[in-house]
């Protein structure tokens, strides 16, 4: 086996993506390929300096060295994983392009769909939902607006303008809205707000405070009546135990926890123990999406729309049908080059 990688460059739709704590305008993405007698699988690494110091320059390094660790048998996944975990902890998002390229390799060996491969049924795929980034709030308002084929609207507060946003959105749409507040407050802002915006109809907040206080968050919960999610809190299988008792539901992206292997880990740990699971991303493009949505079936939310928040996304593969997630049955992740 032999592992390739190539840096893509991305730009946000409408020019820049802002939540609470960033603006993002461009990426850099890493497509990771994985060659073996005659067929190639393919990953994706999207890369956060925020979280782990990791960009597409240290993907790139790292899917180089990362080929002393494979072996010659890609249906070992879970022990070429474990090498890789292993040996480059702080690369979560390059394990995860690789462990993604194993999976759509070893589909395509067998001929078969991830979703099968995983023993999942693709007709109990979640509906996912469209996220709105932080603007002015007749703006946000207005892209709010305008959203077809998605049932649930995801929007980025912690703001000064939060009341202002979710009642401009309220009165040009009644979708269910979940609200991610990016770890926007304190705590006694968090009861707060969340308190006195209960009233737009919100499912759940999504990591209102930053990460490292799990005691907080279970004072943060103990006061409000809404559901609360973590994100940032949840990064990797270790963070869980601490959040037992102290949250409703956690989000796992696999770029943070480090691909498929850990997030299923990630879902049944969850789910042992009382919490409800979303699948969330990144800015992505269709590759790493539609590898968390072949696992979808798995969990209670969905919020797999990265590839939809990128201007211009070179893959195709999951799609979008009456705001479910829609599976492609190729083999594989069933991903393909526009």
């Amino acid at each position: 086996m032999k592992l390739s990688a190539r840096v893509i460059k991305l730009g946000a739709s409408h020019g820049m993506f802002r939540i609470a704590r960033e603006e993002i305008t461009t990426i850099e993405n890493v497509v990771i390929e994985l060659e073996h007698e005659g067929l190639v699988g393919v990953g994706e690494a999207a890369p956060s300096v925020y979280y782990y110091g990791e960009d597409a320059g240290v993907v790139v390094k790292t899917v180089e060295a990362a080929n002393a660790h494979l072996g010659d048998d890609p249906f070992l996944i879970e022990d070429i994983t474990s090498r890789l975990a292993e040996a480059f902890p702080k690369a979560p998002s390059t394990v995860c392009g690789i462990d993604l390229a194993l999976h759509d390799l070893v589909g395509k060996l067998l001929d078969v769909p991830l979703y099968r491969l995983m023993g999942l049924d693709a007709a109990k795929t979640p509906v996912t939902s469209f996220t709105i980034g932080i603007e002015e709030p007749k703006v946000m308002a207005e892209r709010a607006g305008a959203v077809t084929n998605f049932k649930v609207l995801k929007i980025k507060i912690g703001t000064d303008h939060d009341d202002e946003i979710l009642s401009a959105i309220r009165e040009v749409t009644d979708l269910p809205i979940r609200v991610d507040a990016n770890i926007g407050w304190t705590k006694e802002q968090a009861v707060e707000n969340i308190n006195r915006l209960e009233k737009y109809g919100l499912q759940f907040i999504e990591q209102p405070i930053a990460p490292g206080d799990n005691d907080a968050l279970r004072w943060i919960r103990e006061r409000v009546n809404l559901p609360i999610m973590t994100d940032e809190s949840s990064l990797t299988l270790e963070d869980l135990p601490g959040l037992v008792g102290c949250v409703d539901a956690i989000n796992v992206k696999l770029m943070k926890c480090g691909g498929l292997r850990e997030a299923v880990r990630m879902i049944h740990f969850a789910h042992a123990h009382g919490m409800k699971v979303m699948l969330g991303c990144m800015l992505e493009t269709s590759i790493s999406i539609t590898a968390a949505a072949h696992i979808s079936p798995m969990v209670e939310y969905a919020d797999l729309d990265g590839n939809y928040l990128i201007a211009d996304d070179p893959f195709e593969g999951v799609t979008i049908g009456e705001g479910r997630l829609i599976l492609p049955d190729r083999p594989g992740l069933g991903v393909r080059e526009r």
